[in-house]
């Protein structure tokens, strides 16, 4: 018997702790959730380019992490005279693809799937000390900074990191923070809390956080950061949720669709 996508997505907020959800961003981007699903597409954000690769895999059901329409919370409408908005939508609607944005479910698994996705694929699962709300922090071998960085390249295949900090510093008290989790309000605090040597982070304002470590090392204090991007943080997670779709689902093709690096370097 064909599941439908309604079904699909009472199995997703099933794992969530969303009775602290009054509201959320995650609904449904496009498409009906009486549909039956033929296939799972999984990705970080419905791009327009993502939606047309899902669509030729075979795929009618996208969960996407992230919004289609280029803001946190996406008003109907805010983009109608905009050519680039409104294409979008017409392509979404020929697609026949139903999506839906699953960003604050899945944020509230324990712990948060889309941090553990991105501690497995690093490879740090065994040294992890704590899951916070917002954070994981982690007791690594004695790293360098220029070593840690080297290490998150390779296991993310990423070209290149951003960092603040002595290249030479030893590192072993870590904090992970996915997203847009970098800023100072979050991130600053838990350097002291958690006595961090090290935050990663997916990104933040650059004039808080990273702007702090630069007076930190200048006052010969050991801290250090990372930030990797947005989606480079995310990412992993929403591999971690396919994988999990597909023992459930066995039936059902699912299909992640990582995105290639947004930003060149030139």
């Amino acid at each position: 018997m064909a599941i439908t996508v309604k079904q699909v997505l009472e199995a997703l907020r099933a794992g969530a702790d969303y009775d602290s959800l009054p509201e959320t961003v995650d609904r449904l981007l496009a498409g009906d959730e009486d549909h039956a699903v033929q296939g799972i597409a999984v990705t970080f954000m419905a791009t327009q380019e993502v939606i047309e690769q899902a669509a030729a895999q075979g795929a009618n059901l996208i969960l996407s992490h992230e919004g289609a329409f280029y803001r946190h919370r996406e008003s109907e409408g805010w983009l109608e005279r905009d050519p680039v908005g409104r294409d979008k939508r017409s392509a979404m609607h020929r697609s026949g693809v139903t999506i839906f944005r699953l960003h604050d479910y899945i944020h509230r698994y324990k712990p948060d799937m889309i941090t553990q996705g991105l501690v497995e694929k690093l490879g740090w699962t065994p040294h992890v000390d704590a899951y916070s709300t917002v954070s994981v922090t982690l007791s690594l071998p004695p790293m360098n900074l220029r070593d840690v960085a080297g290490h998150i390249k390779a296991r993310l295949g990423l070209p290149s990191v951003r960092a603040v900090g002595d290249g030479s510093m030893i590192c072993t008290r870590v904090g992970l923070l996915v997203g847009y989790r970098g800023g100072g309000d979050t991130a600053i605090p838990l350097f002291e809390n958690e006595q961090l040597d090290l935050i990663i982070a997916g990104e933040g304002p650059e004039w808080e956080t990273p702007e702090y470590v630069r007076d930190a090392v200048y006052q010969g204090k050991k801290k250090a950061l990372i930030l990797l991007g947005h989606a480079p943080s995310e990412e992993p997670g929403m591999e971690l949720l396919a994988a999990r779709l597909q023992s459930l689902y066995p039936e059902v093709p699912v299909h992640f669709i990582a995105q290639s690096p947004l930003f060149q370097l030139y």
